[in-house]
């Protein structure tokens, strides 16, 4: 089989280089287009006009122009728009087209049922704790906590703030009981060391996730 190209679609700046250094490193031969509308996200959060017609469409017009391309596979890496991702994904199903979080959850939900423990949710966008958890199977115990401030930190480049942001976050899971923790965004992958260390608690990130998924879909 030749290389595969894959569409990467994002809504924050944030989430390219995760998912870019995912795939460099655990899928090297794949051939790589990503594209990025950062007013997504800053339009969802500012108009609070949740996810409506237009925001629909716009997902389509992305999902789109990346089929026209010849990509193979889609992957968006905006984890708060799961229903207009749906969507887009509903109109085909001859193609792979995978929200950001989806894969992410079938491992949470395993590792989860395994241990015996609750899902403990991170995130540092807000919106993304109203669309993310109804993802989750109905009866899995889930946990949220928003890491206040961290996106903020990273968008001002300090990273030392978004990683300790999300680091006090996980520990109130931790303290809640919760047996692993699920990093809701791909801007928060670069804090799993960093969680991981502080909590001793399994961490599972999104990009891993994904491309394990996508690297499936297209084998079968």
């Amino acid at each position: 089989m030749s290389a595969p190209r894959i569409a990467l679609i994002h809504a924050l700046a944030h989430s390219v280089a995760p998912i870019n250094e995912a795939m460099a490193r655990d899928w090297p031969e794949a051939i790589r287009m990503n594209l990025l509308d950062d007013s997504l996200s800053a339009d969802l959060a500012r108009e609070g006009r949740g996810l409506d017609a237009a925001m629909h469409a716009r997902f389509e017009t992305l999902t789109a122009y990346a089929e026209s391309t010849g990509a193979q596979g889609i992957l968006f890496t905006c984890s708060a728009f799961g229903p207009c991702i749906e969507a887009a994904a509903a109109r085909r199903p001859h193609l792979p087209v995978l929200k950001p979080n989806e894969a992410m959850v079938d491992e949470a939900v395993a590792e989860a049922a395994r241990l015996g423990g609750p899902i403990g949710l991170l995130a540092t966008f807000g919106p993304t704790l109203q669309s993310m958890p109804p993802e989750f199977p109905a009866g899995v115990p889930l946990r949220t906590a928003l890491a206040e401030g961290a996106l903020d930190a990273l968008n001002a480049g300090d990273t030392v703030r978004h990683d300790a942001l999300a680091v006090e976050a996980a520990k109130r899971l931790q303290a809640e009981g919760c047996a692993l923790i699920a990093l809701a965004q791909f801007s928060l992958a670069r804090s799993a060391p960093a969680v991981q260390a502080a909590t001793g608690l399994p961490v599972l990130t999104t990009p891993g996730s994904a491309i394990r998924a996508l690297r499936r879909r297209l084998a079968a």
